[in-house]
């Protein structure tokens, strides 16, 4: 059965915008027709052994049904009845404790007394610890050399568990995990297992169950090694055959997107870091064999888009999902964007929520789809900056960035480029502020899809100014109350004469708003005095850091 079903075959695979790929890829397209048709177990009776291993798992000895709550804000944004199935609120914040549990329930005595091993350093690995310390077996989980302490620490709060550390990658980890298994007769708990796949696949039996009023279209599944995705896709196609499966992966690691196109398990290199929980450079031989039969699509998703998705679900749940745990949700995004649903309702699997907070700074950057991010060339002139914002204004600003670049000098105009990150309400509203721009006779680039812009130039605007372009430049560093209007207000004060040689501020989202500015002070008595005039009547507080030797290191 596994022979045929595996076999080599014609394979099609339609692509539909960047990332979606719709029906099409199974090896055999009469009986993807057929369990679309009339049903899984109707189209494949050897797989009725799926369905019963579902309904009968012992997976509730250890979590609970999880919700299946309605997001109405994503219901909202995308004209669907959104429902998203909190798997992140089990055991360990993740769907893994089902499937390993139901394989550890059902080991024998002696399996049980000899032990586990397992490898990796997330979520399959935390199940693992926490299953073995609910029943009592001693584990041992291997994990890379360079594995951050605190997924290591992690690990040990479990009794029973001890760490084992080897080689320089998850597959070298994974060769340590498989030879201590045979040399030890021990057993070693796949991710791919049957039994995990049918623990996994208890979750569409409660999805089942929860939508008994709904009419649901598309079920979107969080797809890694592809046992959940198999699971999930099992039972539904056995009980809802008509119910569309889209798994969705990260870009940079789709390997069950390539084992479907392929007919065959394929690897697809090292996989991603971002969603690490979900970067896998191959699929299960039993998930992929399965999916082969129950995927009606696949979704790629980029790191923004998953960033993206997790800042529309903490807006709609107030949970913070972990990069793989925001998949599904960021594939159901993509491919409403691409056509494919309208006035449906659509469940999207949330698979973990176990985020390292170092993440959060990049997630929160890079997770809104509003920001606009230019590169804006103005002439080097007293009050240029000014008219430069009063085209952005009253556009909530996020960053500014410049740095003078060139010396005055009256037989060349010199120019200065600033870096500008702002939010718009509409594509539309870009448009309008690029325009307005490009009237007062601004240079504008837009840099919102350039990566080396977003990652690295960013953070590198600026350093030291070219000797004679900032004449009797005062630094300075002003606190005030960062609210609506007060960006507005702090540059409004400033006099038109003062060219402004240095501005950079940043929204951190905090109650006090930061900006060091360096601004030119003509070496006249007159100037002086108007200058001090203005830090005088500031309601706000201001530090002079001209003698900082930070800015003689990299500034002058």
């Amino acid at each position: 059965f596994a022979r045929s079903l595996a076999g080599t075959g014609h394979v099609r695979v339609f692509a539909s915008g960047r990332h979606v790929f719709q029906p099409g890829l199974h090896v055999k397209q009469a009986l993807h027709r057929a369990v679309n048709e009339i049903g899984l177990v109707q189209s494949v009776p050897q797989t009725f052994k799926y369905i019963s291993s579902i309904l009968n798992s012992r997976v509730y000895d250890i979590c609970s049904e999880s919700p299946l709550l309605l997001a109405p804000k994503l219901s909202s944004q995308i004209g669907c009845r959104v429902l998203i199935k909190r798997e992140d609120v089990n055991p360990t914040f993740s769907f893994k404790v089902r499937g390993v549990y139901n394989v550890l329930a059902h080991l024998i005595e002696s399996e049980r007394e000899a032990g586990v091993v397992a490898y990796g350093t997330g979520n399959h690995a935390l199940a693992v610890a926490h299953c073995s310390q609910f029943l009592g077996i001693c584990c041992t989980i291997y994990v890379p050399l360079g594995t951050s302490p605190r997924k290591i620490e992690a690990l040990h709060t479990y009794q029973g568990c001890s760490v084992q550390m080897a080689g320089a990658t998850l597959a070298e980890a994974r060769s340590a995990a498989e030879e201590a298994a045979n040399l030890q007769r021990r057993t070693l708990v796949r991710r791919d297992h049957p039994l995990a796949i049918a623990g996994n696949g208890t979750i569409a039996s409660e999805i089942m169950k929860q939508t008994t009023a709904e009419d649901v279209d598309t079920v979107f599944v969080c797809t890694g090694s592809g046992s959940l995705l198999a699971g999930v896709g099992t039972y539904i196609k056995a009980v809802r055959p008509d119910i569309t499966i889209v798994g969705v992966e990260p870009e940079e690691s789709a390997a069950m997107t390539a084992a479907l196109a392929a007919g065959h398990v394929t690897s697809v290199g090292s996989g991603g870091a971002f969603a690490d929980n979900a970067a896998q450079v191959e699929v299960g031989q039993e998930s992929f064999r399965l999916a082969q039969m129950v995927v009606d699509s696949m979704i790629r998703v980029s790191t923004d888009e998953i960033c993206a998705a997790i800042k529309d679900v903490f807006e709609d749940q107030r949970v913070v999902l972990e990069p793989a745990g925001a998949l599904a949700i960021a594939g159901m995004m993509q491919y409403h964007r691409s056509g494919g649903l309208r006035n449906k309702t659509v469940v999207a699997i949330s698979s973990g929520s176990n985020m390292d907070f170092n993440r959060l700074r990049f997630v929160s950057e890079r997770s809104d789809t509003e920001e606009v991010l230019l590169s804006v060339t103005i002439p080097e002139r007293p009050g240029a900056f000014k008219e430069f914002y009063s085209c952005v204004h009253p556009r909530l600003v996020t960053e500014f960035s410049y740095r003078a670049s060139f010396p005055v000098n009256k037989q060349y105009p010199a120019t200065a480029s600033i870096l500008a990150a702002f939010q718009t309400f509409s594509s539309d509203d870009k448009t309008t502020v690029i325009d307005k721009l490009t009237s007062r006779g601004f240079r504008v680039r837009d840099l919102s899809d350039n990566e080396l812009a977003k990652v690295h130039i960013k953070h590198l605007v600026g350093g030291r100014a070219p000797a004679g372009a900032a004449p009797g430049e005062v630094l300075l560093r002003f606190e005030f109350p960062d609210k609506p209007g007060a960006l507005d207000d702090f540059l409004t004060k400033m006099p038109d004469q003062f060219n402004v040689s240095l501005f950079h501020y940043r929204n951190h989202g905090a109650d006090v708003g930061r900006v060091l500015a360096g601004i030119c002070v003509p070496d006249t008595e007159a100037a002086k005095k108007e200058f001090l005039s203005y830090l005088a009547q500031l309601d706000f507080r201001w530090f002079e850091e001209s003698s900082n030797p930070v800015y003689r290191d990299f500034l002058v």
